[in-house]
C-alpha cells in the first residue's frame, strides 16, 4: 500500500526528531546557564532545569522530551555525551597518542588531557549531572566507555585487573564538578587537568 499524499516520510520523521532533539539541548543548555548566573547552590546544581521549561523554551511538548530524555539527569547526559563525542570517537579509532597504537602512559595522559579539558569547560553542567544522577551514575554509558578505557590502559602498564578496575574508578571520582572549578581560574585555566595528569603519572609509576 503507498503511503498517503499527506504523510510523512520516514527521512522527514528522523529529520524532525534530529531538530527537536537540537532544540532540546540546546534549551538544556540556556536554562542551566540562566540558573548559574542566578547565583545559589540550586542554579549551579541545574534546580532552574525542568521538563516543563525545557519543553516550552524549546517549543516541544512535555512528553516528547520524556520519551527521549527520561528526566534531568537524561538531559544533562545527553548534554555531556554531545561535548564527548569527538573525544571517545578518537579513543576508539583516531591516530595515537589518543587512539590504539601507543603506549599505556602516553595514551592515559593524553585521553586525561582531553577528558580534563572537556570537564574544565563544562564544570557546571559536571554539577548538575552529578546532582541529577545521584549513585546512577556508574550506570551512565559515557562513565561506563571511559572507566574501561582507563582500566584497560592500567592493566596494560601493569596493574593487576581488579586493581585498575578500582583506580579507573578512583581517577574518574576526582572529575567532580565543584573541585573542577575551585581549581580553574583564569590565570590557571588547566590546573585541574595537569594535577589528574600527575595522579595518573604516580598510579602508573606504582604498577
Amino acid at each position: 500500500m503507498s503511503e498517503g499524499r499527506g504523510a510523512p516520510t520516514r527521512g522527514a520523521e528522523r529529520a524532525d526528531a534530529a531538530r527537536n532533539r537540537r532544540a532540546v539541548l540546546q534549551a538544556t543548555e540556556r536554562l542551566l546557564a540562566e540558573g548559574a548566573g542566578s547565583g545559589g547552590t540550586g542554579g549551579v546544581g541545574g534546580e532552574h532545569v525542568s521538563l516543563d521549561r525545557v519543553a516550552a523554551l524549546a517549543g516541544v511538548g512535555k512528553g516528547t522530551v520524556f520519551r527521549r530524555f527520561g528526566s534531568r539527569a537524561g538531559l544533562f547526559a545527553a548534554l555531556l555525551e554531545e561535548r564527548s563525542r569527538a573525544l571517545r570517537a578518537a579513543v576508539a579509532e583516531g591516530p595515537p597518542p589518543l587512539g590504539p597504537g601507543a603506549p599505556p602512559r602516553e595514551r592515559l595522559l593524553a585521553f586525561l588531557d582531553g577528558l580534563g579539558a572537556i570537564a574544565e569547560g563544562n564544570a557546571l553542567l559536571l554539577t548538575a549531572h552529578e546532582q541529577a544522577c545521584a549513585d546512577d551514575k556508574f550506570d551512565d554509558p559515557s562513565y561506563q566507555f571511559w572507566h574501561r578505557h582507563l582500566a584497560a590502559l592500567l592493566a596494560e602498564a601493569g596493574h593487576p585487573p581488579e586493581d585498575a578496575d578500582f583506580l579507573a574508578h578512583t581517577v574518574l571520582a576526582v572529575f567532580d564538578g565543584a573541585l573542577v572549578r575551585r581549581l580553574t581560574t583564569p590565570d590557571e585555566p588547566r590546573r585541574f587537568t595537569r594535577s589528574v595528569q600527575t595522579l595518573a603519572t604516580t598510579l602508573l609509576d606504582g604498577a
